[in-house]
């Protein structure tokens, strides 16, 4: 590894508290470094627990992004009966018990960044159209 690469490393480590020296470990600074100044959509894969918000915040603070809102949502601890108006939002009286209007998260985050964490445990029919509606 060249000199340049460990000071980066290192930098990295100190902002974020991405650390390690591994080949996987560099891949995945070196494509946090290339997709941060874009504007593109980013999907962080990898086991719970591995440090998946920690590159998203890093992605987030890279990108022209960082002066708006970071709204990390647990995907997983939305019931399935809320999911569609946590992620995007009520009009007041569009459900039952709804007397405000609500912003969800995805407005939430407008101009910013959201982090979907855990959106494998979200219910597989989730937003889907019932025979009903």
């Amino acid at each position: 590894m060249i000199q340049a690469s460990r000071q980066l490393l290192r930098q990295l480590a100190v902002r974020f508290g991405l650390i390690g020296e591994s080949p996987a470990m560099v891949q995945a600074m070196s494509r946090l470094l290339q997709v941060a100044p874009t504007d593109l959509t980013v999907m962080i894969t990898g086991e719970t627990g591995t440090g998946k918000e920690v590159f998203a915040h890093a992605v987030h603070e890279l990108s022209t992004r960082k002066k708006g809102p970071f709204v990390s949502v647990n995907c997983g601890a939305i019931p399935e009966t809320l999911l569609e108006s946590e992620l995007f939002g009520a009009e007041k009286g569009a459900f039952t018990g709804s007397v405000e209007q609500r912003k969800g998260f995805f407005e939430t985050a407008n101009k910013g960044t959201i982090f979907l964490d855990e959106i494998g445990e979200m219910p597989i029919d989730a937003g889907q159209a019932t025979e009903d509606s």
